[in-house]
């Protein structure tokens, strides 16, 4: 199957990612490969500003909430939290959708 094709219009993405405080979000793993299929999931990195209160409850919220835009389940992954054994595999291959 081919990568993952964005079908939500942009200023929507925009908007969402405004209203949540988010500076950075990009998409990367399978979503931008070969092996992207009906039942694979989308991995997003996310950055939120500064000023951003992003605990628990909000992370959750975030997740459902991009999970319905983007129309299947999202696992949302932390910049700032990634593992240092994939960190530069991951950064070196997402793609920004949106920054602010």
């Amino acid at each position: 199957m081919p990568p993952f094709i964005l079908e939500l219009p942009m200023e929507v993405l925009a908007d969402f990612c405004r209203r949540w405080k988010i500076t950075e979000l990009s998409i990367f793993g399978s979503a931008l490969r070969k092996d992207f299929g009906p039942k694979s999931d989308i991995d997003l990195l996310v950055v939120f500003a500064a000023d951003a209160q992003i605990g628990f409850l909000e992370w959750a919220q975030v997740q459902r909430e991009l999970s319905g835009l983007f129309g299947r389940r999202v696992d949302l992954v932390s910049k700032r939290g990634l593992k240092p054994l994939i960190r530069d595999q991951v950064l070196a291959s997402a793609r920004v959708l949106y920054a602010a």
